[in-house]
């Protein structure tokens, strides 16, 4: 029943996204805001950079261990050329991406611009309504 769910079901619409020369602080406060593990990162005209993560945070928290500062840009600590989805896929086809990818949420696109958010909490959303 899953595999004939698409993307374009579960996914978040209107994603909360960063520019690159957000300061990092800035982003952590956006993730924490709004209850999510990851932001698109986009440049000025809205085509996707990045991917700024929980993951790509560790790395800040381990800086500032040393240099007692949280400072810099989220272009300095993002996931460049991050993994996609397409709107059309499948649930299953995204849980297996998931499964073989550290990163809990995926930019979603459609004809080349990204329309979307698919996160893990999603499709098990999805799993949950299918029973």
């Amino acid at each position: 029943m899953l595999a004939k769910i698409a993307v374009a079901d579960y996914m978040s619409r209107h994603p909360v996204t960063v520019s690159p020369d957000t300061e990092v602080s800035a982003a952590f406060k956006k993730m924490l805001d709004h209850k999510i593990t990851s932001v698109p990162v986009v440049d000025g005209h809205g085509k996707l950079v990045g991917i700024f993560s929980e993951k790509d945070g560790m790395k800040i928290v381990l800086e500032s261990a040393y240099n007692q500062s949280m400072t810099g840009k989220v272009s300095e600590f993002m996931t460049a050329a991050p993994m996609v989805v397409d709107v059309e896929e499948s649930l299953v086809d995204v849980a297996a991406k998931f499964q073989n990818s550290p990163i809990r949420s995926f930019p979603v696109f459609q004809e080349g611009a990204m329309v979307g958010m698919i996160s893990r909490v999603d499709v098990l959303r999805a799993l949950v309504s299918a029973q």
